[in-house]
């Protein structure tokens, strides 16, 4: 599969090698060697140039003017900033702009740079469990996935790409680097290839989708290969491989001609798959594996918007909402453990 073209850097060409902006170039050599993904690497040169950029501003120009006061006005300067919409940046924001320069002057104090890191004792924005701002019906979901024209060739490569988002919930990126072989139609699986973390994982896809994409193999793809193949299954009319941005904005696009009163792009339907297998009783380990997620509570937030399936099991089962009064069956093993839970709260208020 061929390798693509590594971004232009931010660093200026004439930085001094031992300014904020020139030494940079070191450190993220040093990300590299050791195997940091290269969307990481390029995150973190945004970030720490756009601090850079701050303190330049200041009259502040190399590592050893910086103090722990700096990055705390840097901090402030973060949450009262504004973005474009006139909104204040979230904490998760907050937090992704930080982490960069936390990063960025550890490595320095560690390679004799400096003298002492003034981002050590930096106290991180609390992370927040943000629920998703929108889930798809199935309903919804098929309104989407019927808006690209299929008579039109390209209309048929994205009516498979929102197939595969749709079946799957892989994550974005995972979706513009997916190979030409990445699929198993036979077992009907989907192979993702060094997904968040560089881990590779086999989801399960499909028939639906994977009917979309053998019909786009066949009648479309070998109009878009201009040249040597780069390999990577979606291509655009150019012949090269998506870049996240382009997806997003096609998604988004179909989701706005839906007119389903939401928005959102590839996320949305992550979070669509998530929470629609969780409400039709999938297990949560299971949910857990397939989108990729290395801890559990990552997953856990999709049960707090499972509400529907909760108020259909509230509605079924509290006493208070049935239409009659029925007489409880005991539960031997419920009535221990609350018991047990009874017990451990009335020892807790003894003195």
């Amino acid at each position: 599969m061929a390798r693509r073209m590594a971004p232009k850097s931010q660093i200026p060409k004439d930085a001094d090698p031992e300014s904020l902006f020139g030494m940079l170039r070191p450190f993220l050599e040093w990300l590299r060697v050791r195997g940091y993904a290269e969307r990481t690497v390029e995150n973190r040169e945004s970030y720490a140039c756009f601090f850079a950029a701050w303190c330049e501003e200041r009259g502040i120009t190399r590592p050893q003017e910086v103090t722990r006061a700096l990055i705390e006005q840097y901090q402030r300067h973060l949450y009262h900033l504004r973005k474009k919409d006139g909104k204040p940046m979230s904490f998760q924001s907050q937090h992704t702009r930080l982490l960069p320069v936390r990063a960025y002057f550890k490595w320095l104090t560690r390679q004799n740079h400096i003298l002492y890191n003034p981002a050590s004792e930096m106290e991180m924005p609390k992370m927040e469990k943000r629920l998703p701002k929108h889930i798809l019906t199935p309903h919804e979901a098929e309104a989407v996935l019927s808006q690209p024209d299929v008579k039109d060739p390209f209309g048929i490569r994205d009516r498979a790409m929102l197939e595969v988002l749709y079946s799957t919930g892989i994550r974005r990126m995972e979706v513009v680097n997916l190979g030409l072989y990445d699929l198993d139609e036979e077992r009907g699986t989907l192979m993702v290839r060094q997904g968040k973390g560089k881990k590779d994982r086999m989801v399960p896809i499909g028939e639906r989708a994977i009917a979309w994409i053998q019909k786009y193999l066949f009648e479309v793809r070998p109009r878009l290969t201009v040249g040597v193949d780069c390999g990577y299954l979606f291509l655009t009319k150019d012949g090269e491989s998506f870049s996240p941005g382009r997806l997003t904005q096609l998604v988004r696009e179909y989701v706005d001609e839906a007119e389903v009163g939401k928005t959102g792009s590839c996320h949305l339907f992550r979070h669509t798959v998530a929470t629609l297998m969780l409400e039709n009783g999938a297990d949560i380990r299971y949910i857990q594996q397939m989108l990729g997620h290395a801890e559990l509570s990552t997953t856990e937030i999709y049960t707090q918007v499972s509400i529907r399936k909760l108020k259909e099991i509230h509605t079924l089962t509290h006493p208070a909402g049935r239409e009659a009064y029925l007489k409880p069956v005991a539960h031997p093993e419920l009535i221990a453990e609350l018991e047990e839970e009874n017990q451990e709260e009335e020892e807790t208020l003894i003195p």
